[in-house]
């Protein structure tokens, strides 16, 4: 099924799921996630596959349920849609998010395990790979992309105060997003544009981290 927009009530789907977070709401109002969320999902990530897909997998939406075993905050449903396309986590993405905020995008090492930590640092070391993220980066941060990720506050150890790439080496998770207020072109082709465009943007970061960071290889708890 080409994707077509999401449906005319998603966004007014999540509106009400954050005011009412129950299973009654989303028991009575699981026809139009289905409809006009999950279905126009599953039709956008299907077809930038193609394009995406080599080397990254199959697309995935993501589960509508939250993890609440250990989370203080036990509401059981997130308040918005995700997909990907990924080989595995932390080692590039291409990531799409519909909430009440709008529509996101991104790409990036969004979660990294302790042994692809390590492969980004001697990555970002080497003044051959190095040099080619912070390029990279930067020309994502000039087309309007956020830079973020969850940084250390010091040096990691065995790295020198003066090294040029110093405040890359202190990311822990290092990923690029955009995003957009909801408006009429979410329920239209145009949304299928901005997302691909966008991927397109980021293919260099995520080829960068598929290449030189790749998945954990440590078993998934």
């Amino acid at each position: 099924m080409k994707f077509t927009g999401f449906g005319e009530y998603a966004v007014d789907f999540y509106d009400g799921l954050e005011a009412d977070n129950s299973k009654s709401y989303w028991d009575a109002n699981v026809a139009t996630y289905k409809v006009d969320v999950r279905e126009p999902m599953e039709a956008l990530l299907k077809e930038l596959e193609p394009e995406f897909g080599e080397g990254f997998g199959e697309g995935k939406v993501f589960r509508p349920y939250r993890d609440v075993r250990f989370a203080k905050d036990k509401t059981p449903y997130k308040t918005h849609c995700g997909g990907v396309i990924e080989a595995g986590r932390g080692g590039g993405a291409y990531y799409v998010e519909l909430s009440p905020a709008g529509l996101r995008v991104g790409g990036g090492c969004f979660h990294l395990a302790s042994d692809q930590i390590a492969r980004f640092r001697t990555a970002v070391d080497t003044e051959l790979h190095g040099p080619v993220l912070d390029e990279i980066l930067a020309k994502l941060k000039r087309a309007g992309f956020e830079i973020l990720g969850d940084r250390l506050k010091s040096r990691p150890r065995g790295f020198a105060e003066d090294h040029p790439r110093l405040d890359l080496l202190r990311y822990r998770s290092v990923y690029a997003a955009r995003s957009w207020e909801p408006a009429d072109f979410l329920h239209e082709r145009e949304a299928f544009d901005r997302v691909r465009k966008s991927w397109r943007q980021l293919r260099a970061f995520n080829e960068w981290a598929r290449d030189h960071v790749g998945p954990s290889e440590q078993p998934r708890r």
